[in-house]
């Protein structure tokens, strides 16, 4: 075994036992008056409107209901955070969800208003996680977010969802197509992570850039 395959491997680990510890919601933030103190590194999910983003958090913490989940799109409304560890060493940061909310207008760029803010002022954001349906791939949407992320300066991985509902061929044509859009992007990781939150696939990868990214 090669050292990079021992120290990923000690990584994984690493994630795994954080990830089976203590997870807890910390506190909704409508508006960034709200948000906590910058005392702890943060990882934060973006993604589409019904992309899976509470349910692949619900699969990485390793809990039921961590994060709501809801058919209706758009359901997360403000900035959610929670705690990872005890005592807590990270935390992850659940966006508002972009796209087709069902939502006004006005509401809708609010949360805009409250995600670009968040970005481009929060030191301790580490990494941010952009989801992308498998069955979709980067739609004009995503684009859009991954352009305010490059303006942002804040990096990101992709990280494709729902990867159990498409068949091998057309994961594998999705997955270089993202690989190749990533790439185009200044602030995107050359990386593409492949999940599913309902069949496990990809989670303990997950759990792991999460921790790596922390610890940056």
């Amino acid at each position: 075994m090669s050292d990079q395959d021992q120290d990923a491997g000690e990584l994984t680990e690493a994630a795994r036992r954080l990830f089976a510890g203590p997870v807890e919601f910390l506190k909704s933030a409508p508006s960034l008056q709200f948000i906590p103190d910058p005392d702890l590194p943060e990882v934060a999910f973006a993604g589409r409107s019904n992309v899976g983003k509470s349910s692949l958090l619900n699969a990485l913490t390793g809990r039921k209901s961590i994060a709501r989940t809801s058919v209706t799109p758009g359901r997360t409304q403000e900035l959610n955070f929670f705690e990872v560890g005890e005592p807590p060493v990270l935390r992850l940061v659940d966006m508002p969800g972009y796209g087709f909310a069902k939502a006004p207008l006005k509401v809708v760029e609010n949360w805009r208003r409250l995600v670009r803010d968040f970005l481009r002022g929060r030191d301790v954001l580490k990494r941010t996680l952009l989801l992308v349906d498998s069955r979709h791939g980067v739609k004009p949407v995503d684009g859009e977010m991954m352009k305010m992320l490059d303006e942002a300066a804040v990096g990101y991985r992709i990280v494709l969802t729902k990867a159990d509902k498409i068949k091998a061929s057309e994961l594998e044509a999705v997955y270089a197509a993202t690989i190749a859009e990533a790439r185009k992007h200044p602030a995107a990781y050359p990386e593409v992570l492949v999940t599913s939150a309902e069949k496990g696939m990809g989670i303990p990868e997950l759990r792991a850039a999460v921790l790596g990214d922390a610890a940056i």
